[in-house]
């Protein structure tokens, strides 16, 4: 919760966000940190979003999250700054591994969630005019809060 109201702070943005209803944000000390939470899906008025992720590629500092209920949709896409917490423990070199991660029974499949986003930046789009605009189908914003430690890491 600190990490996430210092970074507001420091970017001048409110402290009222929704986040991800996903166990895993349970105890994070949002009311300590002075924010404001609610836990669910974003609405069209909600301006930043916090939300779990499945994995991190290093090979293209990609974000793999998916739809699921602890995991809202909308979170990751109505708000205009997405905060997305990284489990350190996930973070994989490339898509093979995380594909791998998201296909809990190999190859069968199992239980697969409803849709999977690949996020890499925040939304960007040259459609009209090749003129680049940020946040056409999605965020203005990404932040990304690290926590934990890579597998094999020894504590310091």
């Amino acid at each position: 919760g600190t990490a996430v109201a210092r970074w507001l702070a420091n970017n001048n943005l409110p402290t009222k966000i929704v986040a991800s209803p996903d166990p895993a944000l349970d105890g994070t000390g949002w009311d300590d940190a002075g924010l404001t939470v609610r836990r669910g899906a974003a609405t069209g008025d909600d301006l930043i979003s916090v939300t779990t992720t499945l994995a991190g590629i290093a090979e293209t500092g990609t974000l793999m999250v998916t739809a699921t209920p602890d995991n809202p949709y909308t979170l990751n896409f109505l708000p205009d700054t997405h905060i997305a917490v990284l489990d350190a423990g996930t973070i994989v070199g490339g898509y093979e591994e995380a594909w791998a991660r998201l296909r809990r029974n190999g190859e069968k499949g199992g239980d697969l969630p409803r849709a999977v986003a690949l996020i890499t930046g925040p939304s960007r789009s040259s459609d009209i005019e090749r003129i680049v605009t940020i946040g056409v189908h999605g965020p203005r914003r990404l932040h990304i809060v690290l926590v934990g430690k890579a597998d094999g890491e020894k504590t310091r």
